[in-house]
């Protein structure tokens, strides 16, 4: 896998460094149209497979990042009760870069500034493997669950809006 030559992201090294067997996948942003659907539809696969990387916060010292379905949406009071928090709310796009070093569009859940609780919704278990951002907008990862849970320390739970 990952023998190509890329532009290294952080999610890319932290991958390389843990030996994490990962694939990249690239796509064309000319169009403008980054939003997770329609990079689904740009590299061919289900909208189930591809992941986008949530950053919420219950206050400002206490961030929680959520991976879920691109076509889903994240069910706030699900994911407060799984982190343990009484209310949360998505952190603005604007303090997106200086939390995770990612911008949005292009926020991986690998290689933030920090390791933050994370939580990846139970769907991804009925994939085995999932694509996420590998950190830079143009760019995703298809990883294993299992090993991206571990990089990550993540949990599994159902945090969006259909379950």
């Amino acid at each position: 896998m990952a023998k190509a030559k890329h532009a290294k992201t952080n999610a890319i090294r932290l991958l390389e460094q843990q030996k994490i067997e990962f694939d990249v996948i690239e796509y064309e942003i000319g169009d403008g149209q980054v939003d997770g659907v329609s990079v689904a539809e740009k590299i061919g696969q289900p909208a189930a497979r591809v992941f986008k990387t949530l950053v919420a916060r219950a206050s400002a010292q206490k961030l929680f990042v959520f991976v879920i379905p691109v076509a889903e949406e994240l069910d706030l009071k699900a994911a407060a009760k799984v982190v343990g928090e009484k209310k949360i709310d998505m952190l603005p796009a604007k303090d997106l870069l200086s939390y995770t070093g990612y911008v949005r569009g292009g926020c991986s859940p690998v290689g933030m500034k920090k390791l933050y609780p994370t939580v990846i919704d139970e769907a991804a278990q009925q994939q085995g493997s999932i694509i996420v951002s590998a950190g830079k907008i143009g760019m995703q990862i298809h990883v294993q669950l299992n090993d991206l849970k571990n990089i990550i320390k993540a949990q599994l739970a159902p945090i969006t809006t259909t379950h």
